[in-house]
């Protein structure tokens, strides 16, 4: 059960150096696709004819325990992770962005968009029970419980969207947009462990960690090459293309207060983002559902011997280990085909134009769904106010964020044309200790 935690933290050193994605980026100025992945509406707000994305890459990896020096130290992750009382979390967002082309037509604005995802979550696992299972630091019989669903997940998929949008009413002085993003879903690998309505009593018996006189609900999910193996980083990135499975929808609308000169004063912006399933599909799927039941025993020495877990190098070396112990029960039949939600949240900001080439930008995104249930892709919560100095050539931007995992950190970020780069955490990584690290690039040319 270590090694399920090993690959997450060395998905941080991935070539591909990510929700929010390109935080700061996303609502600048100079309008363009990745403005359109905040928002679809902001397609009718294109200034030249014609935007072609080349790459674009952004990875956010946080955490309520692990600070930014640890990532740097190597320090024990597992440990550090489990400290505490409260339930630990971890979040990892990857995405890359591949090559699309926007153009304005009149009052319309179209794009083509495709990239790849990466998600690694650990959501709300009690610290006693993730140190009894990936190190030996427990020394007394410890009590675990929880309401919540724990999951150790994580999920790869591809998509090419589709983007519209139209300028609804515009005039001198005010302009209303509307914008629409259908995304062609390619789920490519998938694998979840949740343990629902957790109970029970963890014994140090020389050294084996045994679990007694528990109950809990678990489902076992997998699909893809995470099935066979979550060692290797390589595993994540090996199959992040399936085939077509799924839709999802974007849809939004942008209001402008305009000066003078056809700038704006104030932007606001509203969209809802990834509604949609996609369908895993393979004789190699497999979601079970089963009942986990082990009695009291009076010799502490009886029941689960966690070490167990300790040589699993895939989920179903797991799920092999819990089945032979005799204490699983099924409550549903395998599945071979089943349907993962994605992400849905709700997106707001306003950008204000303070003095000329001076605005400050306040974003929100509010995740919709549950984190806790199974089958659910996770979101977080964010809150941040960006001030930016704006150039038709240069942009700079520091990003000031309150996050629902890592607390607040302060950024930095720069455009330099088409290209830019930048971080929502650099600077209190750096001055600190953050518990987030991410890092985002990009280039795009107009005409």
């Amino acid at each position: 059960m270590k090694k399920f935690l090993l690959p997450f933290c060395s998905l941080l050193f991935l070539p591909a150096l990510a929700q929010e994605e390109f935080s700061g980026i996303s609502t600048s100025k100079r309008v363009g696709i990745v403005n359109a992945l905040n928002n679809p509406s902001e397609l009718a707000n294109l200034k030249s004819y014609l935007e072609l994305n080349f790459f674009g890459m952004s990875v956010n990896a946080s955490s309520n325990k692990i600070g930014f020096s640890d990532l740097i130290d190597g320090n024990d992750f597992e440990k550090l992770l489990f400290s505490g009382n409260s339930p630990a979390n971890f979040k990892l967002d990857a995405y890359i962005m591949g090559p699309g082309a926007a153009i304005k037509v009149m009052d319309w604005g179209f794009a083509i968009t495709t990239g790849a995802n990466i998600q690694a979550n650990i959501v709300d696992v009690d610290p006693n029970l993730g140190l009894a299972v990936t190190t030996n630091d427990l020394l007394y019989a410890t009590a675990v419980t929880g309401s919540k669903n724990q999951r150790v997940s994580a999920t790869t998929w591809g998509e090419v969207g589709l983007s519209a949008a139209r300028k609804i009413f515009s005039n001198d002085k005010h302009q209303l947009n509307g914008g629409l993003t259908i995304k062609l879903l390619f789920p490519g690998s998938y694998v979840n462990f949740g343990a629902g309505d957790f109970s029970g009593t963890i014994n140090n018996t020389l050294g084996d960690f045994v679990l007694d006189n528990a109950n809990a609900n678990l489902n076992i999910a997998y699909s893809g090459s995470l099935a066979s193996d979550f060692t290797n980083t390589s595993d994540y990135t090996k199959s992040l293309f399936g085939g077509l499975s799924g839709l999802a929808t974007d849809f939004g609308i942008d209001y402008q207060m305009k000066n003078d000169d056809g700038s704006y004063r104030l932007k606001v912006g509203l969209a809802v983002k990834n509604i949609g399933t996609m369908t895993f599909r393979s004789n190699d799927n497999h979601s079970t559902n089963y009942t986990l039941s082990i009695p009291d025993y009076a010799v502490p020495s009886e029941g689960l011997n966690l070490n167990q877990f300790n040589g699993s190098e895939s989920i179903k070396d797991i799920e092999n280990v819990l089945i032979s112990s005799g204490y699983l029960n099924k409550t549903s039949p395998e599945k071979t085909d089943f349907k993962i939600k994605l992400p849905t949240t709700f997106n707001a900001y306003a950008d204000v134009n303070i003095v000329p080439k001076l605005n400050a930008t306040v974003y929100l995104r509010q995740k919709i769904n549950d984190d806790n249930k199974n089958g659910q892709i996770t979101s977080q919560n964010v809150f941040s106010v960006t001030p930016r100095f704006t150039m038709d050539y240069f942009e700079a931007y520091m990003p000031l964020s309150f996050n629902e995992i890592s607390g607040t950190t302060l950024g930095l970020g720069f455009r330099v044309g088409g290209f830019f780069i930048g971080s929502n955490a650099v600077v209190t990584a750096l001055t600190s200790d953050s518990s987030q690290a991410d890092a985002y690039f990009g280039f795009r040319t107009s005409l």
